[in-house]
């Protein structure tokens, strides 16, 4: 077969060359146009309970999304700095797409005056006495609403909440809100916080990733490969296999209808260290053929290449996108869209290594045959031999080593953590953790968790059922504010009795709630209670800011409202919000994770069986990669790298990539068996002939995953960091445990 196939690839070799480089440039037109998403929910399925619950609060109540804008200093009840809260308040509402702003120039006052009721904003006009500023602070320090949440409670910073509508560009509305508070300047330190900001910084450092990424890794790629191969066609041919699978790769995500996400930055990286690991295995094997036969003409040479490596290197390259694919089950969008990128992108690449590369060896001129110094007297070489003179010896404590090295790596998983907090993504001295930090020590937190209530508003007892939730909330540590209709409701009551302390509860029956909504609506400005109340009173919504980072903390939080609430017996009919998603994404992650994982492993074992025709097979090339799942998770565990979106990914790419290697030596381990040789002999002269290509295919994927160490996301760096752990771990299985075990147990489909 592999003849008929070399004399067609020789015939036809200008036509394919020519055919796979108009394929690549016609996909890579598509590149340039593809557009970029950071938004989180773009993330999650649609029909994703945290998401269905968030989108049924976003249709009552609009969109729930804000921005914060945080001004420090010593006191804010100053002149400059109350001026500059107003001035930014009012420019801030002039911008398109802004809904509304809370702070204390926007955000109003309830009180009474000679009997009557008066809403009106806090911060009417700047104070000038000192007597005013603390008049100020008492009706600050009274209130609820704006204590803790829009001034900090020792008033060394205030907040300004923007209100962004649904659709809006986040770098557009991101972009005005920096352009009006440059416009007016201050001694206060500005913090900018939410999620629309965080989205335009995502979106800010995707595209620097790219622009990285793209010719870093190629130009590491480039370095590795000349040392490698010392020759051009070496460097090129793989090269320009990389190349191509990116462009198809990248080209169909426009085609597609999908967009470049915070998971699919990692794509080009993936294919540059994996997609020339079959060039790699053919050029490696070429330049061996030419030093041992250099009279061969080419189409014997192209021949015996793909006989000696075609069976190996397409199992090789379906158990790779056999591991991606396995990604297309997740639950996170982007890591299904990343498995069937990756895997186009991976089978162009095996396609092309094994039609393209050896058309394109057959229009260049043969190599000149490497001299013993960069072939079997390589320090290279002389390694392989050594070590595989010592598996042959010491078989059994080869296998106990690493045995015990496994256990002990293994205890780490333990440790591990599971994190989606997009806060989390960052270093600590980014803008948006700073910000954050700052946001939850001085207003209570960023991340809100919502609770809808639904029934008859102007029923006390439903009034009463909220205060009591809100109350609940407040007490606990963990929440730094509490928004409600019930607050509203409690600081009427109380204003309109005189400010009896005994009133600051909610009204006792229907017709006093009524005419509180009556009396606020003419006294005040409807749109005020928009976020708590609908306006046919049948819907209302408790917010509560959550001053963590810990998702665990948040799923605590969550465990305690749910059993604070009786859904069959009360008005409360669902629990939302941000907290809500990140909480339910940990559960995502870790199932995505199983089930991946164990996808991943079954399928990579039934290629394997197949190629093998042995079921013990599958099983037998299994335990190498296992061994390195136990160490990566292990120094997981021990190195405090948390299991995120990102890292979850890992464990498919390295099954699918790390089983080439167990592939690759069994194979050729299994031909010098069936040429008589001991089971010692077999293991050494496998490491010896097809090892290098084993090594120079790992390292290829290593030196190709650097890139991502240059990330501005902390999960891609780690990411960078556990592949090269991963792929070292099942490198060394691969020349080190398996030719121990093959010699020790001897199984039959081997012999």
């Amino acid at each position: 077969m592999w003849g008929k196939i070399s004399k067609f690839y020789i015939k036809y070799r200008w036509f394919l060359v020519a055919f796979f480089i108009v394929i690549g440039l016609v996909f890579a037109r598509n590149i340039p146009r593809t557009q970029f998403d950071a938004d989180i929910k773009s993330q999650l399925p649609d029909d994703m309970p945290s998401r269905l619950r968030l989108d049924r609060i976003e249709e009552i109540f609009g969109g729930t999304e804000i921005i914060m804008i945080g001004l420090e200093t010593d006191n804010i009840l100053n002149g400059d700095t109350l001026k500059r809260v107003k001035d930014l308040s009012k420019e801030l509402g002039k911008i398109h797409g802004v809904d509304r702003i809370m702070s204390l120039s926007e955000t109003n006052d309830i009180r009474s005056v000679k009997g009557a009721l008066l809403i009106s904003p806090f911060l009417k006009r700047i104070p000038r006495k000192k007597s005013d500023f603390e008049e100020l602070k008492k009706h600050i320090v009274e209130n609820d609403m704006v204590y803790g949440s829009l001034v900090s409670k020792n008033f060394d910073a205030a907040s300004i909440v923007v209100f962004v509508e649904k659709n809006i560009n986040d770098e557009y509305i991101v972009g005005e809100i920096k352009k009006t508070i440059e416009k007016y300047p201050g001694k206060e330190k500005v913090e900018i916080a939410g999620l629309p900001y965080i989205r335009s910084l995502v979106s800010q450092y995707m595209r620097k990733d790219i622009k990285t990424f793209m010719p870093v890794g190629i130009l590491i790629m480039l370095i590795f490969l000349y040392v490698c191969f010392r020759e051009l066609k070496g460097v090129l041919l793989p090269f320009v296999v990389v190349i191509l699978s990116i462009s198809i790769a990248m080209g169909s995500i426009r085609l597609f209808g999908w967009k470049i996400q915070f998971i699919t930055i990692i794509l080009p990286v993936i294919l540059i260290a994996i997609a020339n690991d079959y060039g790699i295995h053919l050029i490696a094997e070429y330049q061996f053929e030419l030093r041992e036969n250099p009279d061969m003409d080419k189409e014997k040479l192209i021949k015996k290449i793909l006989k000696s490596l075609g069976g190996p290197v397409i199992a090789a390259g379906l158990t790779t996108i056999a591991g991606l694919l396995c990604l297309a089950t997740h639950i996170i969008v982007p890591a299904k869209q990343l498995g069937i990128l990756a895997s186009i992108g991976i089978a162009f690449a095996l396609f092309s290594s094994l039609v393209f590369i050896p058309a394109f060896l057959a229009i260049l001129p043969k190599s000149k045959p490497k001299s013993k110094k960069t072939g079997r007297g390589s320090p290279l070489e002389k390694i392989l031999k050594i070590l595989a003179d010592t598996v042959a010896e010491k078989p059994k404590k080869v296998i106990f080593a690493s045995t015990v090295f496994v256990v002990l790596a293994s205890l780490g998983i333990f440790k591990i953590v599971v994190d989606t907090n997009p806060v989390n993504y960052f270093p600590k001295h980014s803008p948006i953790v700073r910000a954050d930090n700052f946001i939850n020590e001085k207003f209570g937190g960023s991340t809100t968790i919502s609770v809808l209530a639904s029934g008859d508003l102007k029923d006390p007892k439903i009034m009463k059922d909220l205060d009591t939730l809100g109350k609940k909330m407040e007490s606990r540590e963990i929440v730094g504010s509490v928004s409600s209709i019930s607050d509203v409701m409690r600081k009427m009551n109380k204003v309109l009795n005189n400010d009896d302390p005994e009133f600051d509860r909610v009204p006792e029956n229907t017709r006093t709630i009524s005419e509180y909504y009556l009396l606020y609506s003419m006294s005040g400005d409807p749109e005020d209670l928009e976020k708590l109340i609908d306006f046919n009173y049948e819907n209302a919504l408790i917010t509560e800011r959550v001053a963590s980072k810990s998702v665990k903390a948040i799923q605590d939080e969550l465990r305690v409202i749910k059993n604070d609430i009786e859904f069959e017996n009360s008005p409360f009919k669902l629990i939302g919000g941000f907290g809500d998603i990140l909480a339910e994404l940990v559960t995502a992650v870790v199932r995505g994770q199983l089930l991946s994982l164990a996808l991943s492993m079954t399928v990579v074992a039934v290629i394997v069986g197949f190629l093998f025709r042995s079921m013990w097979a599958g099983l037998f090339s299994t335990i190498p990669i296992c061994s390195a799942i136990l160490v990566l998770f292990g120094l997981m565990g021990y190195f405090g790298i948390e299991l995120n979106i990102v890292t979850v990914m890992l464990t498919s790419i390295m099954i699918g990539v790390g089983v080439d290697y167990t592939i690759h030596f069994l194979w050729r381990y299994r031909v010098y068996k069936r040429m008589g040789e001991t089971s010692g002999e077999a293991a050494k002269k496998t490491l010896t002939t097809v090892g290098r290509g084993i090594v120079f295919n790992a390292l290829s994927v290593i030196v190709g995953f650097l890139a991502l160490l240059l990330s501005n996301f902390l999960p891609v760096q780690f990411f960078g960091f556990l592949v090269v752990v991963s792929i070292t771990t099942c490198l060394i299985a691969a020349i080190v445990t398996l030719p121990a075990m093959c010699i020790v147990f001897d199984p039959k489909f081997l012999r």
